[in-house]
């Protein structure tokens, strides 16, 4: 059996039509940014995170750096951030003119340890931009909680989490300000690249109104120094369409999920907490680890199972990152999820068939 690691079709050809009609619709209309289609588009994702504001933008690094920017952090601050995640949250950071200082990871939930980012807090830090990794939110209440004790803005990395839910709150309300990416693959996915600010703040979002458009309120008059980061109306449009179906999509995966987890039996791979009363996971990535790492990659590959390695190089040991002169062994943790993790098929419309491929199959390997 093939198995691939990750399929739209399913998914897509269920909303087919729709999307279609979708597209006719704004391509007869003839106005493509900053339209109805976006507004409509904004309100509708506020309204599911339960927010004041969501702001459409080019895609989630953006979202991030916007975030930064209208904060006014910059060249001189500090930013604490998880030592294992993808690189995009630290290079907003760094795009913004500060300092991204890496904090590790609970090993069990692959978020940010809060009990370890106080020590890395100094004079220089100005916000903790926690992530809610492979669609668990982070534990935001310590966090939280530090960031009030230093005064210290924060900042959700909600790029891998869309319906996440921390203590019964949907994830992007837990702090001051959240960065969400639309990239294809998220579980709320445009037909290309797109993203979004969520907050409650009000001056935070009328900057970021700014910022994404040449610093501009009205046409041709530019107050601030700003990006050209706009959602266009179609991917507006299309994520409008998708946004419907994402709490049944989001509902199957964590079925998916639920089923690997209570049949997968085997003390050679170490599988993932599963949702409970505090975390309500949406299972972006479904994500395993083992020492094996890559006998297993292999095994799976010969038996038809497509999986994908998150992520290979932790940022510290990343070329774009030594001017940090952080060696090698300084973030072990980090390191160890980079050596050892690896995700396994996931997604909506995956068949009973192919669900229990995968368990049989990792049942029975014996390296």
């Amino acid at each position: 059996m093939k198995i691939p690691y990750l399929n739209f079709a399913p998914m897509h050809n269920e909303l087919k039509k729709e999307i279609t009609d979708k597209f006719n619709k704004v391509f007869d209309k003839n106005y493509y940014i900053m339209g109805e289609e976006l507004e409509n588009f904004e309100k509708e994702f506020a309204n599911f995170c339960g927010a004041k504001y969501a702001i459409g933008c080019g895609n989630g690094l953006d979202a991030l750096i916007l975030i930064l920017k209208a904060y006014g952090i910059g060249i001189g601050d500090e930013v604490i951030v998880p030592s294992n995640t993808y690189i995009a949250t630290a290079l907003a950071v760094s795009h913004a003119g500060a300092t991204p200082i890496f904090v590790e990871p609970n090993i069990r939930t692959f978020n940010i340890e809060p009990s370890l980012i106080e020590e890395k807090i100094t004079t220089k830090t100005k916000a903790i931009m926690p992530v809610h990794l492979y669609g668990r939110a982070a534990d935001m209440d310590p966090i939280n909680k530090i960031a009030k004790k230093y005064n210290l803005k924060v900042i959700e990395d909600c790029a891998q989490a869309h319906g996440a839910k921390y203590k019964g709150k949907t994830i992007g309300t837990l702090g001051d300000a959240a960065g969400f990416s639309f990239y294809p693959g998220k579980n709320l996915g445009a037909l290309g690249d797109a993203g979004a600010i969520v907050t409650n703040d009000d001056k935070l979002a009328e900057k970021v109104h700014m910022l994404r458009s040449y610093g501009s309120k009205i046409k041709y008059v530019h107050e601030i120094i700003g990006y050209n980061s706009r959602l266009d109306e179609m991917q507006a449009a299309f994520l409008s369409v998708k946004l419907k179906n994402l709490d049944k999509w989001n509902a199957e995966r964590d079925r998916i999920a639920n089923t690997y987890i209570n049949n997968i039996k085997n003390e050679k791979i170490v599988l993932p907490l599963p949702s409970c009363s505090d975390y309500k996971n949406v299972w972006h990535i479904f994500s395993i680890m083992s020492d094996k790492r890559e006998d297993l990659e292999k095994y799976l590959g010969k038996k038809g199972i497509g999986v994908l390695k998150h992520y290979p190089v932790p940022m510290h040991l990343q070329k774009a990152y030594a001017h940090l002169y952080i060696k090698k062994g300084e973030l072990p943790l980090a390191e160890k999820i980079s050596n050892s993790q690896l995700s396994i098929p996931l997604y909506y419309g995956m068949t009973e068939n192919q669900i229990n491929y995968v368990v049989d199959t990792l049942n029975v390997y014996a390296k």
